[in-house]
C-alpha cells in the first residue's frame, strides 16, 4: 500500500480495549496520548477523533467505536512513540490479564502508529459491511507499526479505519469527560436539571436527553470511567458546555476531558433509501417485534422493525398489501432489514365498519339484499365505510425511534430529510 507522508506527523488509532463492566477505550486513548505529550519534547495532539463502525461487525465493542489522532512529532522520532505505545501495551496486556481473568472476556486491543494517510476505502469499508482481519492485515503490510496483546487483534479493523476516515465539514463533535479513578463505580452525580439547562444554553449540542422520557443521554449505564459525553456542532459549543456543566454544584467534578471529531448522526453506514410495495400483512411476535414482507419490482426484502423503534414499530404495523414505502435500514447477517426510518408514500383503502343510521352501524338484511337501519328501518345499497390513512405531514411523512434508541450514526430527522439510495458506497 501507498500513501501519503506528512513531515514530522504521526497517525496513532486503539481500538477494542473496553469491558462491558468497566474498561473503555477512550480513557485508555487518553491515558496513551497523555504519556507521549509528557514523554516527547513539544509532541503535541493536532486532533482526535472518534468513529463508529457496521453496527454488526461480529466482534464489535460496547459503542462499536474507534479512537485515533493526528499528533505532531514535535522533538520526537517514530522510534520514541512505538517506544511509548510498545510499553502501553505491555501494561495495557498486563491489566487486562488481572482485570479479566476469563479469556472469553477479554477485549483484543490493537494499536496502530503510521507516518502515511491511509486509503479512505479502508474507512468506507468498515462502516458498511464485514471486515476480514485476515486482508486488513495484508493490506497494512509495511505501513503501520501494529502493537497488540495477540497476534491477529481484533481491533486492528476499527483502529485502521479511525486513520483512514477522511472527515468532512459536516462531522460533529464529542466531549468526552472521564471520572476521578476513586469515583468510578459509584453513582455519577449529574443533575436532569444540568443537562436541561445545558441545552437550552447551548442549542448547538444535540442527544443530551431524550424528549419522550426525559431521560438524559449524556452518561453511560455501566460503570466505565466516564463521566458524559457532551455532542454538538462544533468543538467551541461542546468545550463551552462542558465548562458550564463543571461549573455547576449539581455536577461532579471531572478528571479530564478531550474533545473529539466524531462521525456520528452522519448516516455514514447507509446507501439512502429505497422504495417497495408491500406484498403480505405485518407478523408480530412475542415483544412487540414486527415484520412485513416488500417488494421492490426485483427483490423481496423482510422489513424488521423492533418494539424499541417506537414510531417506526407502529407505522409498519399499521402497513397493508399494496401500500408503497420508503425506508432506510441495514442488511442483517440473517437477510432482514433493520429499519432505522420508515416512510409510507401511499396507501390502498382500508375497509371499515358499515355506514351509521340513527347512531348505530346499519346491519345487512340478507344475502343479496340492501342495507337496513334496526332502529327507523331505513335502507341504503350495501357499502363499505372506507377508512383514509393520513401521515403526521411533518419531516416528509418520515418516522424515526425515539432519541434514546437510534444509532449513533443514524441522522436525525431534524437535522435532514433522507435521500433516495445511491448507485455504489
Amino acid at each position: 500500500m501507498s500513501g501519503t507522508h506528512v513531515k514530522g506527523v504521526v497517525r496513532i488509532a486503539l481500538d477494542d480495549t473496553d469491558h462491558v463492566d468497566h474498561a473503555c477505550t477512550t480513557e485508555h486513548f487518553q491515558r496513551l496520548l497523555s504519556m507521549l505529550e509528557v514523554g516527547i519534547d513539544n509532541f503535541s495532539v493536532l486532533e482526535r477523533r472518534l468513529v463508529r463502525l457496521w453496527p454488526f461487525a461480529p466482534k464489535r465493542t460496547r459503542g462499536n467505536a474507534a479512537l485515533s489522532a493526528v499528533c505532531e512529532l514535535g522533538q520526537g522520532s517514530l522510534a520514541d512513540v512505538n517506544m511509548i505505545c510498545k510499553k502501553f501495551i505491555k501494561d495495557l496486556t498486563l491489566e487486562i490479564e488481572s482485570e479479566y481473568p476469563s479469556e472469553g472476556q477479554r477485549p483484543d486491543p490493537c494499536l496502530l502508529v503510521s507516518d502515511v494517510e491511509f486509503p479512505e476505502e479502508w474507512y468506507w469499508q468498515a462502516v458498511r459491511r464485514e471486515v476480514k482481519l485476515k486482508t486488513r492485515l495484508e493490506m497494512l503490510q509495511d505501513s503501520a507499526t501494529i502493537h497488540s496483546v495477540s497476534p491477529q487483534p481484533a481491533g486492528l479493523i476499527g483502529a485502521s479505519a479511525a486513520i483512514a476516515w477522511n472527515p468532512s465539514q459536516d462531522s460533529t463533535w464529542e466531549l468526552i469527560a472521564w471520572r476521578q479513578s476513586n469515583r468510578i463505580r459509584t453513582n455519577r452525580e449529574v443533575s436532569q436539571q444540568s443537562i436541561i439547562d445545558m441545552s437550552e444554553k447551548f442549542p448547538g449540542t444535540f442527544a443530551n436527553r431524550d424528549p419522550t422520557t426525559g431521560r438524559g443521554m449524556i452518561m453511560p449505564r455501566t460503570n466505565c470511567p466516564v463521566l458524559y459525553g457532551v455532542r454538538g456542532n462544533s468543538a467551541e459549543e461542546v468545550s463551552d458546555a462542558h465548562k458550564f456543566m463543571q461549573s455547576r454544584d449539581d455536577v461532579e467534578t471531572c478528571e479530564s476531558s478531550a474533545i473529539h471529531r466524531t462521525n456520528q448522526v452522519s448516516d455514514d453506514h447507509l446507501l439512502g433509501y429505497h422504495s417497495a410495495v408491500v406484498s403480505g400483512l405485518p407478523n408480530e411476535v412475542q415483544g412487540g417485534h414486527s415484520s412485513v414482507l416488500v417488494w421492490d419490482g426485483e427483490v423481496a426484502s423482510t422489513l424488521v422493525a423492533f418494539a424499541e423503534s417506537g414510531p417506526v414499530n407502529v407505522l409498519l404495523r399499521s402497513t397493508r398489501p399494496g401500500d408503497e414505502v420508503d425506508w432506510l435500514g441495514l442488511n442483517a447477517p440473517s437477510g432482514e432489514i433493520h429499519l432505522e426510518r420508515l416512510r409510507v408514500k401511499s396507501t390502498v383503502p382500508r375497509t371499515g365498519e358499515r355506514p351509521a343510521c340513527c347512531g348505530k352501524a346499519m346491519r345487512s338484511a340478507g344475502k343479496g339484499q340492501c342495507l337496513r337501519c334496526t332502529i327507523c328501518g331505513s335502507t341504503q345499497e350495501k357499502t363499505w365505510k372506507v377508512e383514509s390513512i393520513s401521515f403526521d405531514g411533518q419531516n416528509d411523512g418520515w418516522v424515526e425511534p425515539t432519541a434514546a434508541n437510534r444509532r449513533h450514526l443514524a441522522m436525525p430527522l431534524e437535522r435532514s430529510l433522507p435521500s433516495p439510495a445511491k448507485n455504489q458506497d
